[in-house]
């Protein structure tokens, strides 16, 4: 039976990455209140927030000092915009601040509102910019089968996953992939995850030949990908693929909405493994999702090539009203002084060990195939057969019922596809906490084991 607000929320709501049919029957889980790493819903029972909400919340729940900021800002100046040369002090002093944070040469910042327009706007400046060379044919990107970049047209049409594309007509022409960056699924029996990384590079090279390299514009990846399954990329990966960029003139866009401000244990994730891009998108953490904030990094080439482009159309006619928001940029200035003065991304850097240690120490369950991943983000893959890697039906469900037992345990984590189970929690999580989200979620693993040997579940054929 549902609660009353649980079925007014079944009557009036279109919830986001939500089973429909399956969300009218068991409705939502409605939460009120967080504090630290715990959010608690309406019966107030407490729950380890073990993803950081969508990968986000990376200074917790109620903070106090990022309400503060928020309302300071409210009452100064709620809202003004960026258009037609306006600004705003935050706006000023963020774009100035992350200058300086990023790992690659950077003019300007360009403000969104979210990692999906970020990413979307990638894409149109890559356009516009071999418009403004002259190179009108070089417009095609490439992105990473299981690779996640938004739900906008043109982010959804980079992600490589299913559920963005069937029966959505995407991607569009011009969008490709090239295999995920997998060592567990896509190597061959004994290869090394160096020799994997070259064969990727080459697969990558073979593309954009065959496409032909003055129509291959761009290539996004994730440092870590997401939501593609908490996925790693093998040793010498970004190098490889880096060396092949470069000789055909493919700008590389980093997609750290995810890895971005310390998720890894360092600034971005781009840092962490070895990669050079040329420009870097983010969100998320940018403010710890207490106001949604997102940007890409703007290196001079491109920015003068705007610049003629302007001179010569009478604008840069490209922007959201809520580009660079004052209160958002007040929260997320506030964010980085958190980050900074508390040592919360070396702190990252200090717990990830052990993090990293409960989480591996997973794939000696029955049930789990793979269990690794960098900093303080990782995931699992479940599996029916350990040696041959085969897997359980999709349709079963095993990793959502995964994730349910867990969350009868007190833990929120995330299923993805392929039957894994991500775990990002915030990165102000103790040592303490840390333990006790891995206890849950082993329990939870042992309880979908008997739940799949009380269904009789087997392995789908070979």
């Amino acid at each position: 039976m549902l609660s009353n607000l649980a079925t007014r929320d079944v009557e009036t709501v279109l919830h986001p990455y939500t089973n429909l049919s399956t969300h009218r029957q068991i409705g939502p889980l409605v939460l009120e209140r967080g504090e630290g790493v715990h959010v608690y819903d309406t019966e107030g029972r407490p729950y380890i927030e073990g993803m950081s909400g969508l990968w986000c919340t990376a200074l917790g729940y109620s903070n106090a000092e990022l309400v503060e900021a928020a309302r300071a800002q409210m009452a100064r100046l709620p809202f003004t915009h960026l258009f037609s040369g306006r600004s705003h002090d935050p706006g000023i002093e963020l774009a100035e601040t992350l200058k300086e944070l990023m790992p690659v040469p950077t003019s300007k910042i360009f403000f969104t509102s979210s990692g999906s327009e970020a990413n979307d706007t990638q894409v149109k400046l890559t356009w516009y910019y071999n418009n403004a060379l002259g190179r009108r044919n070089k417009k095609k990107i490439i992105a990473r089968q299981k690779g996640y970049h938004g739900v906008t047209v043109a982010s959804a049409s980079m992600t490589g996953l299913a559920a963005n594309h069937a029966d959505w007509d995407l991607p569009l022409p011009g969008f490709l992939h090239v295999s995920a960056a997998h060592h567990y699924r896509g190597a061959e029996p004994g290869e090394s995850e160096e020799a994997y990384s070259a064969r990727l590079a080459a697969e990558l090279e073979e593309t954009i030949l065959r496409e032909g390299p003055d129509t291959v514009a761009a290539f996004i990846a994730e440092p870590v990908m997401g939501a593609g399954g908490a996925i790693v990329p093998p040793r010498g990966y970004f190098s490889a693929i880096q060396a092949v960029l470069a000789k055909y003139e493919v700008r590389f866009i980093a997609d750290e909405v995810i890895c971005g401000f310390g998720r890894l244990g360092t600034w971005f994730g781009s840092e962490a493994l070895g990669a050079r891009p040329d420009s870097i998108s983010f969100a998320k953490a940018l403010t710890s999702a207490y106001m949604p904030l997102g940007g890409v990094s703007i290196d001079e080439p491109l920015y003068e090539a705007l610049v003629g482009q302007s001179e010569k159309i009478g604008t840069f006619g490209h922007g959201t009203t809520y580009s660079g928001h004052p209160v958002a940029a007040a929260v997320a200035l506030k964010a980085i002084e958190i980050y900074r003065r508390d040592r919360i991304i070396e702190g990252a850097a200090e717990k990830a060990p052990q993090f990293q240690r409960r989480l591996s120490a997973l794939a000696g369950h029955d049930l789990v195939g793979e269990a690794g991943g960098i900093g303080l983000i990782g995931g699992l893959e479940i599996v029916a057969d350990k040696a041959t890697k085969r897997q359980y039906d999709p349709k079963a469900g095993v990793a959502a019922r995964c994730v349910a037992f867990a969350q009868g345990e007190g833990l929120i984590v995330r299923a993805l596809a392929g039957d894994r189970v991500a775990v990002c929690p915030p990165l102000i999580i103790a040592p303490d906490e840390i333990d006790a989200l891995f206890d849950r979620l082993g329990r939870a693993l042992d309880r979908t084991r008997d739940w799949i040997r009380a269904e009789g579940l087997e392995a789908m054929p070979g």
